[in-house]
């Protein structure tokens, strides 16, 4: 085995470097961006392509109306005033939570060695002797805290981001889809760098700092590094259930009531629940979803890889250049991400609604592309000619070539999901097309038609999930589906910016209605939410194919962690364990659409109520009462986020201690395995239905025109079709990405103790 080029002082200097970069470039962003200004008092006119100097108050139509600004800026005010509430709201519980299972493992981890301060032997060099169990403890408990605070600030951050961004996105459509175009992806770049760079930055820090006390004992070391994984991880959960909750239950209720019983339009300043609902874009699509695709995914696939590589032959020879493999390629991604971003916001300009969409998906060929070149470099410099790479009790000979070719194919597999996920959500293309068309019979035909689309959009995804981790696993065993899961979230920045655009684009098209701004600014906006809900999608394909190959290699970490020889389907313990994690999905989903059910009912029964008892209300002379609404979104998803964290937190600690590791890796096998499938088929369903609507809406389209317009029987349907599936898209379906991982990686943190005292029942009956 020889040595890395690159010597370790530039790795050192390389990794924090790239995160600086990734903070600045974001905080440049927002530079940009916050130069769009809020008041109507705005007077260059300036020929900026971009257009930051422009008068805020000269549209195409010649207009000049100083009150619309005004307007706007009230609600956005208001639209952050109700998510600012929201997310302390939330904070407070989690924050309660988060202390509790701190304490939690701090008990079961420390009294693994009865609370020993003594060195321990050495889980995979019996030669050696390790720091103890209690510093385990201790510092998978810091780690724990740190993943979670930084969960919680991304979410925050993100947030705040959107709702300052939503009403300049609106301003800016005063001048043309290409200005705004470039305000909603800007905003979404400042979310994407500053949460993909800080993740590293702090995750970079951490381990620095934990290396003072552990020094060479990294296989203890990135043990307890695991924990930042499950911090991120457990309030990711909370985040995106409790988010999905409030934004679906606000959604339903105004779609239902709004467009299908009082025919009026989406987001009309006359709906009551329309300002929570677009709360719900922030809280759910932003603080929830953003923090789930980065922390969650991106922290435990970075935590996975580590752990392995800890027990392989650079973490024996303390080889730190190739120990941070992991953290390189995430540097490298940041900076890839930099140059493609330059592509949509200073090298072209947007200048039709159907350059909006293309613009969005040569974003994820571009940074897809550079990657792999940038991969190759990295992996010549970084690693050795060859090694060794732990494989469940042996070390395993590879050559640097071969984990390339892992990055690789999790990075082009992720860009394949992708654009499978785009043809089966894109109105563009004829399985949404075809749903479209059977609205003309009704919403039974289109949720018929939907159902079989997602079903049917299973099937690519798997393979390609399938043959990743085939390839990896040959090349480099577990070590190599953990870094294929990186490769496919490398260029989680870009990812992340376009996931930050559409929510974004969707709340200026809500206060585009609301300020009363013309038609064609709403036509904009609306151009910029279609491009905006594909592209949601595709990202919701990268998260959920990255979250089977995360699951995957985390499992054969606590395999290895929990020393157990083989998983036999065959023995009881492992098959009962298998057949109940297979329906913990099922169970996890129920959980989550009831309580999406249940709040919009209260929703619905309360904005007719508002309709019959506030006169004038639907005549426009008098104001709805908008805070009761976004009241009854925040209860009940703050009471209904509850149960299901619960079901996911508690399995693996109920079932790793009554009935043993055996079992333990039977449901996490079962659970990733049926996990994955519904979570791919519950996405494109609502990602379908959702964009049939549109399409009728649009009437872009001879075909579309004869479904329409807006208030007909197919557009009916339809809109019926689209509020089914939006707790599917948003809440269950992305919620069951944090399900497999999250027990995966809480299975790893508790293994010691799981493999010391678990099995009570097996032992004592």
């Amino acid at each position: 085995m020889g040595a890395a080029l690159l010597p370790d002082l530039i790795t050192e200097i390389i990794i924090p470097v790239c995160a600086v970069i990734g903070i600045a470039f974001s905080l440049l962003q927002w530079y940009i961006v916050l130069r769009v200004k809020l008041s109507p008092d705005s007077t260059r006119n300036n020929n900026n392509k971009n257009g930051f100097s422009d008068s805020l108050i000269e549209e195409e139509e010649g207009l000049n109306d100083q009150s619309v600004v005004a307007k706007c800026a009230e609600i956005q005010n208001a639209i952050s005033e109700g998510a600012t509430s929201f997310l302390f709201t939330e904070y407070q519980y989690v924050g309660i939570f988060m202390v509790a299972f701190a304490v939690l493992i701090f008990l079961f981890l420390g009294s693994v060695e009865g609370f020993s301060t003594s060195s321990q032997e050495c889980t995979y060099d019996k030669t050696r002797r390790c720091k103890p169990a209690l510093a385990t403890a201790i510092f998978s408990t810091v780690a724990f805290l740190l993943g979670a605070i930084t969960s919680l600030g991304s979410g925050f951050f993100g947030m705040k981001i959107a709702t300052y961004a939503n009403a300049r996105t609106t301003l800016e459509a005063r001048k043309g889809v290409g200005k705004a175009f470039i305000v909603a992806f800007r905003s979404g770049a400042v979310m994407g760098f500053l949460l993909a760079a800080n993740g590293l930055l702090v995750l970079y820090i951490t381990i620095l700092l934990f290396k003072i006390y552990y020094g060479d004992d990294w296989e203890g070391l990135f043990e307890a590094i695991t924990g930042y994984g499950l911090g991120g991880s457990s309030m990711a959960l909370f985040g995106r259930v409790a988010g999905g909750i409030y934004t679906k239950a606000a959604d339903v209720g105004a779609d239902l009531v709004g467009k299908v019983e009082r025919d009026i339009p989406e987001d009309d300043p006359r709906n009551p629940a329309v300002i929570a609902d677009n709360v719900g874009d922030n809280v759910g699509d932003i603080a929830g979803y953003g923090v789930l695709i980065f922390l969650d995914s991106y922290a435990e696939s970075s935590c996975a890889a580590l752990v392995v590589r800890s027990i392989s032959s650079f973490g024996i020879s303390h080889d730190l250049t190739a120990m941070m493999y992991p953290l390189l390629v995430s540097s490298v991604g940041i900076i890839v991400c930099l140059i493609t971003t330059l592509f949509a916001t200073d090298f072209f300009e947007i200048k039709a609604v159907k350059e909006i969409e293309p613009a969005l998906k040569k974003q994820l060929i571009i940074s897809t592309a550079l990657m792999t070149v940038g991969v190759a470099v990295i992996s010549w410099i970084a690693l050795p000619t060859s090694f060794t790479i732990f494989d469940f009790g042996s070390q395993k000979e590879v050559q640097n070539w071969q984990l390339f070719l892992c990055v690789a194919v999790g990075l082009w597999a992720g860009l394949i999901i992708g654009f499978v996920t785009e043809y089966y959500t894109s109105n563009a293309y004829s399985p949404v097309q075809d749903v479209a068309d059977s609205c003309r019979t009704g919403a039974a035909t289109n949720v018929i038609f939907g159902l079989a689309l997602g079903y049917k959009s299973v099937i690519i995804p798997i393979f390609a999930i399938a043959i990743s981790i085939f390839v990896s696993f040959s090349f480099a065993a577990m070590y190599g589906i953990a870094m294929a899961a990186l490769g496919m979230l490398s260029t989680i920045a870009t990812g992340l910016a376009i996931d930050a655009y559409g929510p974004i684009s969707d709340n200026a098209g809500g206060i585009a209605e609301m300020a009363g701004m013309s038609h064609r600014i709403r036509e904009r906006t609306d151009a910029l939410d279609a491009a905006g809900n594909t592209t949601a999608a595709i990202g919701k394909g990268f998260a959920i194919g990255s979250a089977a190959l995360v699951s995957l290699a985390l499992f054969g970490a606590f395999v290895s962690r929990a020393s157990i020889q083989t998983v036999d389907v065959l023995t009881p313990k492992v098959f009962i364990g298998l057949i109940v994690g297979a329906m913990l999905p099922y169970w996890f989903s129920a959980m989550t659409m009831k309580s999406v059910g249940s709040a919009a009912l209260k929703m619905v029964e309360e904005v007719p109520k508002q309709f019959n008892t506030i006169p004038g209300l639907l005549e426009g002379t008098a104001k709805p009462d908008y805070a009761t609404c976004v009241k009854i979104s925040t209860d009940a998803s703050i009471k209904e986020m509850i149960p299901p964290g619960a079901l996911v937190m508690l399995t693996p600690l109920i079932v790793g201690t009554f009935f043993g590791v055996e079992t333990l890796s039977g449901v996490l096998a079962g659970s990733l395995v049926s996990g994955v499938q519904i979570a791919i088929s519950a996405s494109n369903t609502g990602g379908a239905w959702d964009n049939a609507k549109k399409y009728i809406e649009a009437g872009a389209s001879e075909h579309a025109r004869t479904l329409g317009p807006k208030g007909s029987d197919a557009h009916k349907a339809a809109v019926i079709g689209d509020t089914i599936g939006d707790p599917l898209k948003d809440t269950s379906g992305p919620s069951l990405n944090i399900l497999i991982k999250l027990m995966a990686v809480e299975s790893l943190v508790f293994a010691p103790f799981f493999a010391t005292h678990g099995g009570l029942l097996f032992k004592y009956l």
